[in-house]
């Protein structure tokens, strides 16, 4: 009879664990996918977002903000949101926040920055590409 029982009890779990299994991959599968097709259309987003560990549009909303325009972004409102979310969750004042909250919030800010400063570049260098590269002269 025990071994009934045992029986079972390892087919109903081979069963759930082969279903949790199967689900994961399909999930990784479609990650990949996503992966590659983001890849294709934006090659510098995928590593941004790697990076951070966090997508724009994440950020945005954890800040508040809204997602910079046109590769411009308001960092006077996104450092005001970052440094009034990050003190209001300080786990050492007793408000109720944790670590995991500022970490995020502190993530979020990085992650515009990130895409503030990426904007940045690229215009500097279209802006060369526009004006011609001058080099500096020296003269002696």
């Amino acid at each position: 009879m025990a071994h009934r029982i045992i029986t079972q009890i390892v087919l109903t779990g081979g069963r759930v664990f082969g279903k949790a299994f199967a689900e994961a991959y399909k999930q990784a599968q479609a990650s990949s996918q996503y992966a590659k097709a983001a890849a294709k259309s934006d090659p510098g987003s995928l590593n941004t977002a790697a990076a951070s560990g966090m997508t724009l549009d994440e950020a945005c909303k954890i800040l508040n903000v809204k997602p910079p325009q046109g590769g411009v972004a308001n960092m006077e409102q996104v450092m005001e949101r970052f440094k009034k979310l990050y003190d209001l969750n300080e786990p050492k004042k007793g408000g109720g926040g944790s670590f995991y909250l500022q970490s995020k919030i502190l993530r979020a800010r990085e992650r515009i920055e990130m895409e503030a400063k990426a904007a940045e570049r690229k215009a500097a260098l279209e802006k060369e590409i526009k004006e011609g590269w001058k080099p500096k002269m020296y003269r002696d």
